[in-house]
């Protein structure tokens, strides 16, 4: 019986089919290998970029941290290219028209320069032919003291006590605190630390070299809030005129005042530049500037 259910033809047509399904798992095997192994190198490869970007990235981090810690030299780059281009423009017929200095619109000193007697190649007589005129502008180092007489007047009906003042006098202040700094001198101070950001220290430093006036980081200092409190009148009356425009362009952008974040808030309009360091960026620190109730165009 069985020998009569063995049916070998079908045995081995199935044979076959499972031969077939053998062979067709096997290259699908091979394939699935072969990606894997693709896919291992591609890894390996990105590994090994990764690895190289992070060590050139410690070695800039190395590099920018000992920078850090050591007194650079002034405006340097950090490194030397092999094949550096010449400064400037290159000369010809594209360099441009060339700058040069207008003569002064006044004169302060007239100075008659010397010639020699005789030839200074030869010893031969000289035979003047012409005179040619050079301009030189110069700033004079040296610091202007003024003293000023101030009269002290009694009331004689209330004994109010009066004191003269000038137009060109910075402080009442007399006795211990009698000499004081003059106005072209502080407004110098504020310029340079205020419109080209220079340090206290380095301000009072210029005007030690540059002009021989002596004057103390605190000096300058209180200088720069005395004529604070003298402009606030008109820092209000700018913020009026902001308050009061058609238009108005507002922006704000990161700052610090002593280590923390700030925001340096400025409104620029058709007749005046407003700007105000307050420490947010949302709807109350615009309000402070132009009023909750600004009824004009604001463009940000």
């Amino acid at each position: 019986m069985f020998l009569k259910k063995l049916n070998p033809i079908r045995r081995i047509r199935e044979l076959t089919e499972e031969l077939s399904r053998t062979r067709r798992e096997r290259d699908q095997a091979r394939k699935e290998s072969e990606r894997l192994q693709r896919q291992t190198e591609d890894l390996q490869r990105e590994l090994k970029r990764i690895q190289e970007e992070n060590n050139q990235l410690r070695k800039d981090l190395e590099l920018a941290q000992r920078a850090a810690r050591r007194q650079a030299a002034p405006f340097s780059r950090g490194t030397l290219k092999s094949h550096p281009k010449s400064p400037g423009r290159k000369p010809g017929a594209a360099y441009g028209q060339h700058h040069r200095r207008a003569i002064p619109d006044h004169i302060d000193q007239e100075i008659q320069v010397p010639v020699p007697a005789q030839c200074p190649d030869c010893g031969g007589p000289l035979t003047l032919e012409r005179v040619e005129t050079q301009y030189q502008e110069e700033i004079l180092r040296r610091t202007w003291v003024r003293r000023f007489h101030i009269p002290i007047c009694r009331c004689s009906q209330c004994a109010k006590r009066v004191q003269g003042r000038h137009p060109l006098q910075t402080s009442d202040a007399l006795g211990a605190a009698a000499v004081q700094i003059g106005p072209e001198a502080v407004t110098l101070g504020v310029l340079m630390n205020k419109a080209h950001g220079l340090p206290h220290a380095d301000a009072a430093a210029i005007l030690q070299h540059g002009f021989g006036l002596t004057m103390s980081r605190g000096g300058i200092c209180r200088a720069i809030q005395r004529v604070a409190r003298k402009a606030e009148a008109t820092w209000h009356a700018l913020r009026d005129a902001a308050r009061s425009s058609v238009v108005a362009h507002m922006d704000e952008t990161g700052w610090k005042v002593e280590a923390q974040l700030r925001w340096l808030w400025a409104v620029v309009t058709e007749r005046v530049t407003f700007c105000e360091i307050l420490p947010g960026r949302g709807f109350a620190q615009a309000a402070a500037i132009l009023g909750a109730e600004y009824a004009g165009w604001l463009i940000h």
